[in-house]
């Protein structure tokens, strides 16, 4: 599959509403720290018309664009901008109003459980977050492996569904009801005495979930497990994927930054990189690839990230975050062969990703 560049980018906005053709209690008066989200295909820039006023500068300059376009609504009341205030209207207001071409995603976070992503063909992605506390042991694991001891973790879930007009309706309120037996089950539980969950991978457990809801729901598009806060699986019913992710302390020069501006000086970044793969299961072990193969593979690119100066790569100069995952792929793919998409975030929810295999769910800030 052809590779794809997006950029990145949020702002986050105060603001009440009231939802009348919801439940009860979404018909009364609340609040939110509500999160936008904005993905955007690379422009072209054989004109010399690129995103940002220079190379590099593209997703901070996404994301004032995005902080621009919510500023009507932080601190207001939504209900005097839209009829109906839900997060998918809010999706389209901004879609609507931000004035870019190739935009791939828009997306509101409600809360941090929660939201809608509005993808480029219109249609409306539903998301939730659940969470439960549980023990298990990889039995098929060689003997020195931690994960054959039994351990535990707090395990995070995301149904996405696609809500399709005409069909089911899709809200929190029916994806909590259809949540919550499996709740019951997994929290405070072994999940290796569970039916089904004899061998408890991240791939196993999201093909588990999948069995049991996608019947009641025909509209799952995907189960996400997040075994910890730094690796995970989706399953969409036929393809599994994981992913593994770092953080990187790191500096970085912006030289084509105008005099005076401040990103022209040596400064830096917390970043968040993510590694999303690609894999069959291996029906012996129960997963794609190992987590912990995946870090080690990664370890001698990882050594060239962490506590140096970026703009210093070969071939990376000061072009930015765009130029870093180019350079990584260039470096892992080797290493890594199942690899099909790097997220690089400068702050959260801000900055690029390189893509060349499936359609991926975009997980949550």
């Amino acid at each position: 599959m052809a590779q794809r560049l997006l950029y990145a980018a949020s702002a986050p906005f105060e603001s009440a509403r009231r939802i009348d053709d919801a439940g009860p209690r979404l018909q009364r008066l609340h609040g939110h720290s509500f999160l936008s989200k904005l993905r955007l295909w690379a422009p072209p820039a054989a004109d010399g018309s690129g995103l940002g006023p220079f190379p590099g500068a593209e997703v901070d300059a996404l994301r004032e664009r995005l902080k621009d376009c919510v500023a009507p609504l932080d601190y207001q009341l939504l209900n005097d901008h839209l009829g109906s205030p839900t997060d998918e209207n809010l999706a389209r207001w901004i879609r609507e109003r931000i004035d870019l071409r190739a935009v791939d995603v828009v997306g509101i976070q409600s809360t941090r459980w929660q939201g809608v992503d509005l993808d480029a063909n219109d249609c409306a992605h539903v998301w939730r977050r659940y969470q439960f506390e549980s023990a298990h042991r990889l039995p098929k694991v060689g003997p020195d492996h931690k994960c054959g001891r039994m351990h535990g973790h707090g395990f995070a879930v995301i149904l996405h569904a696609d809500a399709t007009p005409g069909a089911q309706r899709i809200d929190v309120d029916l994806l909590d009801r259809l949540w919550a037996p499996l709740q019951r089950l997994l929290h405070n539980a072994c999940l290796n005495e569970i039916a089904g969950l004899e061998n408890p991978t991240s791939e196993r457990i999201a093909s588990w979930i999948w069995e049991q809801i996608r019947p009641q729901l025909p509209a799952l598009r995907w189960v996400t497990v997040y075994e910890t806060a730094t690796c995970g699986a989706h399953f969409d019913g036929q393809r599994y994927r994981i992913w593994k992710e770092f953080g990187l302390d790191s500096s970085v020069r912006m030289r084509h930054a105008p005099a005076g501006d401040g990103r022209r000086r040596i400064h830096g970044h917390s970043y968040r990189l993510r590694l999303h793969l690609a894999a069959p299961l291996d029906l012996v072990y129960g997963w794609t690839i190992d987590f912990g193969d995946v870090k080690e593979l990664f370890a001698p690119v990882f050594a060239r990230l962490d506590h140096h100066p970026l703009d210093e790569l070969p071939g990376v100069a000061d072009a930015g975050a765009a130029a870093i995952v180019h350079w990584v792929r260039q470096q892992a793919v080797d290493r890594l062969p199942q690899l099909e998409r790097i997220d690089l975030y400068e702050t959260p929810g801000c900055g690029v990703i390189l893509a060349w295999g499936q359609e991926l769910p975009a997980l949550p800030i």
